[in-house]
């Protein structure tokens, strides 16, 4: 695995992936397949193949989607009242 490859993949996710809409508040993407197609060609901007993507993570779009789901559940749990 690429070091490189899992920096880039790190700093990408927490400038891309974040919570849904909620109570009216405009949410990032949540579109899997765009996501992907956004990390795969920003990955190859800075020199990066896909093969070193999934070398580093596996398959892409599952590990969006994984991130997505946490960034989710963290927001709902954030709202919700204690």
């Amino acid at each position: 695995m690429s070091e490189k490859a899992r920096e880039f993949i790190d700093f990408w996710a927490e400038n891309s992936i974040h919570a849904a809409e909620q109570q009216g508040t405009l949410g990032a993407s949540q579109d899997v397949a765009e996501l992907t197609r956004r990390l795969i060609e920003g990955a190859k901007g800075q020199g990066i193949s896909e093969a070193d993507l999934r070398a580093a993570i596996g398959d892409i779009a599952a590990y969006i989607e994984e991130l997505l789901r946490a960034a989710n559940r963290a927001e709902s749990e954030r709202r919700t009242p204690t």
